[in-house]
């Protein structure tokens, strides 16, 4: 009787470590100045959270593919996610009464993008491109989103090879292909 409790007790704080693991990884890479710099991110609070968003997105559709496997870190890497953008925005400044609303509409606006992305995602049109030009760029121009499309689908089919004990690693791995956002692009105008 109580060796099922201790193992469930232990596989929570586990998950609860590998979540807190994975989230540093997603929220170092969603950090990488290209984003800002060359694919047209806005360097704001708000261009921040929606670069995070989209390492979000390809963290929680790798883990999605794992069913319920992964299903309790999945749970606690949405956990950190929301929590550490409480703290942020306690930092800001932002008052404890109105933290929670804006928590709530910050959800909502996450929700919303993860649900566009796995959609554009599992298709080849524009709608991946639709949706980053819209939530990033602001822009109703996909083709402006050209460079963020290209890296989310590398890093889509990157992290899908990676086991979930490796996703950390793997996350960190997608800073080189950061590191080619715009390189493509600005080749392609000399011609």
């Amino acid at each position: 009787m109580i060796a099922p409790l201790l193992r469930s007790v232990f596989k929570k704080d586990q998950a609860r470590s590998q979540a807190e693991t994975l989230y540093a990884a997603l929220a170092d890479q969603a950090r990488a100045p290209q984003f800002y710099i060359s694919a047209g991110a806005p360097d704001t609070v708000e261009g921040r959270f929606d670069v995070l968003s989209l390492h979000m997105a390809l963290a929680l559709e790798r883990l999605r593919e794992e069913g319920d496997a992964s299903a309790r870190l999945t749970q606690r890497l949405q956990e950190i996610f929301f929590e550490r953008l409480d703290s942020a925005l306690r930092e800001m400044g932002v008052g404890d009464l109105s933290v929670g609303r804006k928590i709530r509409g910050l959800a909502e606006a996450f929700y919303g993008r993860y649900a566009a992305y796995r959609a554009g995602l599992a298709e080849n049109g524009d709608a991946l491109a639709t949706a980053l030009a819209r939530n990033i760029l602001g822009s109703d121009r996909p083709e402006k989103a050209r460079a963020l499309t290209l890296y989310m689908r590398a890093a889509h089919d990157a992290l899908k090879r990676a086991s979930i004990d490796d996703l950390p690693s793997a996350v960190g791995d997608l800073r080189a292909l950061s590191r080619a956002i715009g390189k493509d692009e600005s080749q392609g105008d000399r011609s």
